[in-house]
Order: C-alpha cells, then sequence, then structure tokens
C-alpha cells in the first residue's frame, strides 16, 4: 500500500520540487544580479578614491591611458579609460552626453549614470534603440528616480545644439561621447551649447595617419545604405579629428588599445597628468595596421573631402 501511494504522489511531489527549484534558482539569480550591481559600485567607488590620491599627490599611475581600461557597459575598455581620467581630473558637473547610446547596456556614458551618479543625456537615431534603452535603464534600481533623458532623433549639424538644448543639457559636461559613423566630423564641428571636458570620438582608422580626411556633409547620410566595401566610407580619419580639436581647445591623450575610440582633453584640464600623444602612438596597434593594410585600398578611390 504504501509503495502504491508514493507511486500516486510521485508526479505531484516531483512537480512541487521542480517548481521549488526553479523559484530558489530565480530568487539567486536575482540576488546575484543585485549583488553584482552593487559590488561593482564598491569596487569603482576603491578605485577612483584611489585615483584621487594619485593626483593630489601628483602621481601619473599609468603610462599610457589605455592601461587603465576595463568594460563594465562600453564595447572595450573604454569604461575604465573614461573613469581613470575623469577621477585624476575631478569630477565635476556629473553630466555626461552620449550621441549614438545604442540600447543603453553597451554604451560609453552608462557606467557613469549607473554607477557614479551623473545624469544622462542620451540621443539615438533609431526608435527602436531609444525604446529598449528605457527598459534597460527602467530596470536598474540607481535610475528608479530619475532616469538618463533619453531622445530618438536623426543627428545633423543643423539640429544637435537645438535637440542639445531641448533635452535640458547645455554648458559644461565632464563627458561628451559621439559615434555616429558618418557625420561625426561636421557634427562635432557645428557643436556650441555645450562645453565637454573630456571628449571621446570614434574615428575612422581605416584612413592611414597621414591624411585629413572625412566624407562630404550630407545631412542624412547612413553607412548601412551602401553596398560592401562602400560601407567602409564612412567618418573622419584621426588626423582630421585632431586638427578639429585643436582648433576647439582639445589636445589628445590617447585611446584603446585598438585605436579608433580615441580622448580629448580640452586643454585647461589635465596638463600634468595627461600630456598630448602623436598620432603615431595611438595608431600603433595591431588592428589598426591590420585594417590599413587591408581596407584602405579598397576605399581609398572614394569621394574623400580633405579637411
Amino acid at each position: 500500500m504504501k509503495h502504491l501511494v508514493k507511486k500516486a504522489l510521485r508526479p505531484a511531489v516531483d512537480r512541487a520540487r521542480r517548481l521549488l527549484s526553479e523559484s530558489v534558482a530565480e530568487s539567486v539569480k536575482q540576488t546575484v544580479t543585485i549583488d553584482r550591481d552593487s559590488y561593482s559600485q564598491q569596487i569603482q567607488r576603491s578605485i577612483c578614491n584611489q585615483y584621487k590620491l594619485f593626483s593630489s599627490n601628483g602621481i601619473v599611475p599609468y603610462p599610457n591611458i589605455r592601461d587603465a581600461g576595463f568594460r563594465v557597459y562600453s564595447q572595450s575598455e573604454e569604461d575604465g579609460i573614461i573613469l581613470y581620467v575623469l577621477s585624476m581630473i575631478g569630477f565635476k558637473t556629473r553630466r555626461v552626453v552620449e550621441i549614438c547610446c545604442g540600447s543603453g547596456d553597451e554604451c560609453m556614458a552608462t557606467n557613469l549614470i549607473l554607477n557614479h551618479g551623473f545624469d544622462g543625456f542620451l540621443f539615438d537615431g533609431s526608435q527602436n534603440n531609444i525604446h529598449r534603452a528605457e527598459t534597460f535603464f527602467k530596470s536598474k534600481r540607481d535610475c528608479l528616480l530619475y532616469p538618463p533623458v533619453l531622445t530618438a532623433a536623426w543627428i545633423t549639424a543643423e539640429n544637435v545644439n537645438d535637440l542639445l538644448r531641448r533635452s535640458g543639457c547645455s554648458g559644461e559636461v565632464d563627458l561628451f561621447s559621439l559615434d555616429i559613423d558618418g557625420n561625426d566630423y561636421w557634427v562635432w564641428d557645428a557643436i556650441n551649447i555645450i562645453n565637454p571636458r573630456l571628449f571621446v570620438v570614434e574615428t575612422h582608422n581605416v584612413i592611414p595617419s597621414d591624411k585629413s580626411l572625412t566624407i562630404e556633409y550630407q545631412p542624412h547620410f547612413n553607412y548601412l545604405d551602401q553596398v560592401g566595401a562602400a560601407q567602409m566610407h564612412r567618418s573622419a580619419s584621426l588626423f582630421a579629428m585632431v586638427k578639429l580639436c585643436k582648433k576647439r581647445g582639445y589636445r589628445m591623450i590617447g585611446a584603446h588599445r585598438h585605436g579608433f575610440n580615441v580622448f580629448f582633453l580640452r586643454d585647461d584640464e589635465g596638463q600634468k597628468f595627461f600630456p598630448e600623444v602623436s598620432i603615431q602612438q595611438v595608431h600603433d596597434n595591431h588592428w589598426t595596421r591590420l585594417n590599413q593594410a587591408v581596407n584602405w585600398p579598397l576605399v581609398r578611390d572614394m569621394p574623400w573631402k580633405e579637411v
């Protein structure tokens, strides 16, 4: 009889065990996620404090800013570089602007927003990306009361200042990130409503170091409309961006290890910690050498504009 009872109850018992196991697993998963977010904040605060100590004692801990790199939400190790530079010169406005933020879970601004209390002003040309970013930030406790301002708009040289103004952002910001794979040169040249301390921009390292080139300005340019190798006809060379930044009062202080996401610091900031570096130093990496050797011959005759 006991055997028959056990046999009859086994399906119900197995189901109860499975439900309990799934419930415990989900609870553990949520706890781990919460703990991971909290742990990341604690570690980064400690790192910031160490950098502040270095700064107050005039110590430069890294010969190259890329040595400070690590990834939290950035595509590569830009999160660590940004934290290093801003910690050494000091957080000031705690405001960050990113043009082309994607879905929010992989962008330059997110780590500062979630882990360091920055006000974020984020833009993307895709309404779908902005919807996904809204969902992402709503899922984070640190944005519960004050999420970043998210704007879906196709950015042009003509509308960028008005869009920034309408988002509520003007004046000095600690960080400005620009990566639109197209009119980057022309949009940065047009911006006058914000005054970034640190500027990070994606340059097109397929273009050789000695060429100051960008695309012709077309307000609705989208490299994805091109076919094949023509998709590499976009953005601006590092030399072109260095020249523009110098005109605007910025010096190049380094890049991530692949040499296309490049950092510029305003000339009145951090001179003793972050001297100007050369284009050759930034382009001295495996990916840039390979990219120029293989892909530049494919696009060299396309209608670049010298600036």
